[in-house]
């Protein structure tokens, strides 16, 4: 018999995906009598850990593994028009994202669309990426959909949706149209059919978001699309209001002058700084540096009406005209904020730094603090450079120059951590009180902007490193280092431009570095720093520590904005228990959560994201649709065998071209190269080309700009032959006009004139 372990356990589910109830592993591992009660009992702790997923009422598979058959929720469309899904356990969507192949044998169901189930085939390929072919569609999901209605003469209407990725429409009858008029946006639900497919389906209005025509319009799409909500329930409000802090003992830090620094239009203010040399004779030339941060686990008890508020959204969420705040305004801007001149509650570190920037200590403190001032990145930058405000001055000798030689001494510590050094400008919509767009500008960086995020960089290791001190359970910041695979098409991508990346070598952000300082000295700048861009991980939540890659630091956590991240109020609230500061502490119901929770973070946290972008591409568009036929300098941000992305110089406004438009030949997806390439010339458009192109369709609703393009390609490289002399690796089926059959090639361009 064998020996019951968790990872006996895992190894075994791993090699035979195809047994997973508990009859089919007991028999496989040959476990008998008292030893099954020992696997049962594993099989719980990994499923209540998350390691392992139900797929059934008695099967389970890895979390981190699909059933080789098994249900699929498809959920995104890629940039190259591929549908994404994930497999569909007991508990909710698990494991890596799975790529839609097609049916697997004869055609009977009609091809899945997003939001739909079907029962699928799952294997891995030699790339590494998973794939489904569809046996039988099981489910097509009757989501919500955001859109416009349209109202017709004799009463109802029809309801157009108004995401880019999402095209059905729904007819709507009178009864179903509530009090919505024409132009209004509303959510719709789908209505039972039974045409099987014929017809227009219908739809009942369930809400009325306001109308399209409104220029704040944009927000309430993106926060209705996205389930981020706007409001918050009287209870909510009034519990805020309410909120008291929890009684703990607390160190008096109300004479150290800590300053904020934040945007000039912040809303809330959750962390502050202060730094003076250090008077210990052994630290000659060092640093004591104090971050201070909002105590909101203070106001937020677990489980309390708040709090369950807080972890249903997660984050809070920006947009050009609004915030979608984690916490009632009551605390996200009231009694949480560290205000200037007003006593709040804090949990801080008092950190100590050699002259060269090596940290040498640190101390946890929950405390009371009374903000000095709170300043903006120009105010405090300008204060620096000479020119300081009434409000500044004061603070010039004995807070602001402290804190930049304090500074200058951590970056000189950072440099030798080098970072990954990915320079993205940050544009910011400047909209007028009624919501128009008044145009768009780049956000300036200065010393100021790194000194606060190197300072909270610094923290945030604290908090980490504080709690595995103790060995208590936290939620981390991880980013791990990209994928072979994604290496594997930076190296074939530089190769396209004579230059090498040793596959061999190991992957670390100073290589990185290396070649984004290479780039700078070359016309292709803008290329390499796309693709170094996407071939990292996306950073994520995790009570796994697998370090920080692009940070380039072993231990991370995020700690410094409680107000706006429920992942820093955890870590809050595990410090508090692990260090015995109070009775608020980490309760052992989210403590034996972390991974549930962690993933619920990271969801919520991408949907923000998703949201902020929909928003602005609206706002953007809305501002483009009067300057439709106009010309514009852009850049080559994507390529898909269907056409291009471009982001345009003067507003990072997103437009795509179509393939369809690009001349006079079929044009050929070589996705090593990320480029279209003519058939029988070989010229080509490449990602990072530089272009000038023509407004043509700006649609607001739909958040779309199609652009034409008016560069030439670039001409054949070097030795290259044309794709019409060989088979390529990724041949896009496209029916030509006119005729009966698909074409093996790409997509056919019109002549431009």
């Amino acid at each position: 018999m064998t020996e019951i372990t968790r990872q006996t356990v895992l190894d075994y589910l791993a090699a035979n995906p195809g047994e997973t109830n508990k009859r089919d592993i007991a028999r496989g591992l040959r476990v008998n009598g008292e030893a099954r009660r020992e696997l049962r009992k594993i099989l719980q702790e990994l499923e209540a850990e998350g390691v392992i997923s139900r797929v059934g009422r008695r099967a389970f598979a890895r979390s981190d593994v699909p059933p080789p058959t098994g249900i699929v929720e498809f959920l995104r469309i890629d940039e190259h028009g591929d549908l994404i899904g994930k497999a569909v356990g007991q508990d909710g969507l698990f494991g890596p994202e799975i790529i839609y192949a097609g049916h697997r044998g004869k055609r009977r169901d009609p091809d899945p669309g997003m939001r739909d189930r079907a029962l699928c085939d799952i294997e891995e390929g030699r790339d590494g990426l998973w794939r489904a072919r569809m046996i039988k569609k099981i489910e097509t999901r009757s989501d919500t959909m955001i859109g416009v209605l349209e109202q017709m003469a004799h009463g109802g209407g029809q309801v157009e949706s108004t995401s880019r990725k999402d095209k059905r429409s729904f007819l709507i009858f009178p009864g179903d149209q509530m009090d919505a008029r024409h132009g209004d946006l509303v959510r719709v639900e789908p209505k039972p059919s039974r045409n099987h497919g014929h017809g227009p389906k219908r739809g009942k209005i369930v809400e009325i978001l306001g109308n399209a025509d409104n220029p704040k319009a944009a927000s309430l799409i993106a926060m209705a699309s996205y389930d981020i909500p706007d409001t918050f329930d009287p209870d909510v409000i009034a519990a805020a209001e309410a909120a008291q802090p929890a009684e703990c003992p607390r160190e008096d830090l109300t004479q150290i002058p800590l300053i904020t620094i934040d945007p000039a239009d912040a809303r809330d203010h959750d962390d502050a700084v202060f730094a003076q040399a250090d008077d210990d004779p052994k630290n000659k030339g060092g640093w004591k540096i104090i971050v201070a941060i909002a105590d909101v686990s203070a106001y937020v008890p677990f489980n309390g009406i708040l709090d369950k508020e807080a972890y249903r959204r997660a984050n809070s969420t920006y947009f050009p005209d609004r915030v979608a705040s984690m916490l009632p305004k009551a605390l996200s801007a009231g009694e949480c904020s560290l205000k200037e001149g007003e006593l709040r509650c804090c949990l801080a570190f008092e950190m100590v730094f050699s002259a060269e920037g090596t940290k040498l200590r640190h101390r946890l403190i929950r405390g009371m603090m009374r903000s000095a001032a709170g300043l903006s990145y120009e105010e405090a930058q300008a204060a620096i450079d000479g020119e300081p405000s009434d409000r500044a001055a004061p603070l010039l000798e004995t807070v602001l120059k402290p804190l930049w030689a304090a500074y200058a001494a951590l970056k000189n510590k950072r440099s030798e951590r080098s970072p990954l050094d990915l320079d993205i400008p940050e544009r910011k919509i400047e909209l007028s009180p009624d919501g128009e767009v008044l145009g768009v500008r780049v956000r300036d960086r200065f010393d100021a902007h790194m000194l606060i995020e190197e300072m909270m960089i610094q923290a945030n290791v604290c908090a980490a490193e504080a709690l595995e001190t103790k060995r208590h359970e936290l939620i981390y910041r991880v980013h791990e280092e990209p994928s072979d695979e994604k290496i594997h098409g930076l190296s074939t991508f530089l190769e396209t431009l004579d230059l090498s990346w040793s596959m061999g070598e190991k992957v670390t952000p100073a290589r990185f570095n290396r070649l984004l300082a290479i780039a700078r000295e070359t016309d292709r700048h803008h290329e390499i720093s796309e693709i170094v861009l996407r071939s990292q991980s996306q950073a994520v939540y995790s009570p796994d520590n697998l370090g920080h890659f692009g940070l380039n630091l072993t231990k991370y956590a995020h700690f410094t904005s409680p107000i706006r991240r429920y992942s820093d109020l955890i870590v809050h609230r595990a410090l508090i228990r692990a260090y015995g500061l109070g009775p608020d502490g980490l309760d052992d119901q989210q403590r034996v959560r972390l991974e549930e929770i962690a993933g619920h973070l990271v969801d919520r946290e991408r949907a923000s994201m998703a949201a902020e972008r929909d928003a602005s591409d609206r706002y953007l568009t809305a501002f483009l649709q009067d300057r439709v036929g106009a010309e514009f300098e852009g850049r080559i941000t994507g390529v898909a065998k269907f056409g291009l992305f471009v982001r345009l110089d003067e507003t990072a406004a997103d437009g795509f071209v179509p393939a369809a438009s690009l001349g006079d030949e079929y044009w050929f997806f070589d996705d090593g190269a990320s480029a279209l390439v003519a058939e029988h010339s070989a010229r080509r458009y490449e990602l990072g080309q530089p272009v000038r192109v023509k407004l043509k369709e700006a649609n607001s609703v739909a958040a779309s700009l199609v652009l034409e393009m008016l560069s030439e390609p670039r001409p054949k490289r070097k030795g290259e032959k044309p794709p019409s002399q060989h088979r390529h690796k990724r041949v896009l089926q496209h029916k030509r006009p006119g005729k009966g059959g698909p074409r093996k090639g790409g997509f056919k361009g019109k002549r431009r004139r």
